[in-house]
């Protein structure tokens, strides 16, 4: 696992610095709850994919629940949330974090919203080609927010066509696992985006703000294994621009 720091300027009073993690799915925790302890920051940020299904999911709500102790914690929702067979957003709920599910709230002044998968259980079980669309009725609401604007979205592969354009300052996505096998800094392979994938690791820039895609946590050994794609914890600070 490596830690990835970013600094980002930002229309804010002071500087504000979080944890993001995503695409935990079954991973090793522990490694990653040290990661949230040793470090300083004023919030954890979640971009979906903390369980993996019905059958594989404790995991996931522990480290929400540990998380929530040690720092505020807001959680988004991702495909294989989806996944679950049952009540999940309860037990989500139960561990303390903040569920944003096409909700938002304000945090140092921010804006945090949640963008949820567009997917449903059936949509996942006829594995559906293109990414299901999101709730652009709530998307636009949102991007109305006066202040700065910070968005978790699961799927980077929502950006370009519904985000990049709309007064959203910063985005977080997983889901691409840094395309699985990387060469030459590109990912080989992302659902959703299919073949050599735009959106894998990193920051890119949209027509208003930008897109930061994480690399994900699951576990590299497991089928497909990541070749040359280390698992990532992602550490930002927005710089306020005095």
């Amino acid at each position: 696992m490596v830690i990835s720091k970013y600094e980002i300027p930002a229309s804010i009073e002071n500087d504000f610095k979080f944890i993001f993690i995503s695409d935990i799915h079954n991973a090793d925790i522990e490694p990653i709850l040290k990661t949230i302890q040793e470090h300083d920051a004023e919030a954890v940020l979640v971009g979906g994919d903390f369980i993996h299904d019905s059958d594989y999911y404790e995991k996931g709500l522990e480290v929400l629940a540990r998380s929530a102790k040690m720092k505020p914690t807001f959680v988004s929702l991702g495909n294989h949330e989806r996944k679950f067979k049952g009540e999940l957003l309860p037990l989500i709920l139960k561990t303390g974090v903040t569920l944003l599910d096409n909700t938002a709230t304000t945090f140092h002044g921010i804006h945090i919203g949640g963008l949820s998968s567009g997917y449903d259980w059936k949509e996942e079980q006829a594995n559906t080609k293109t990414t299901p669309t999101p709730n652009l009725k709530w998307l636009s609401e949102f991007a109305k927010l006066r202040g700065y604007k910070l968005l978790l979205s699961h799927h980077p592969e929502y950006f370009k066509p519904y985000i990049s354009a709309l007064p959203i300052d910063l985005t977080l996505s997983g889901h691409a696992h840094g395309g699985q096998w990387r060469f030459f800094g590109r990912g080989v392979f992302a659902p959703g985006q299919g073949l050599f994938p735009k959106y894998t690791s990193g920051i890119y820039k949209g027509e208003h703000g930008k897109l930061l895609v994480g690399r994900g946590l699951g576990d590299s050994h497991k089928f497909p294994p990541r070749i040359f794609n280390r698992t990532e914890v992602i550490i930002v600070t927005l710089k306020a621009e005095r």
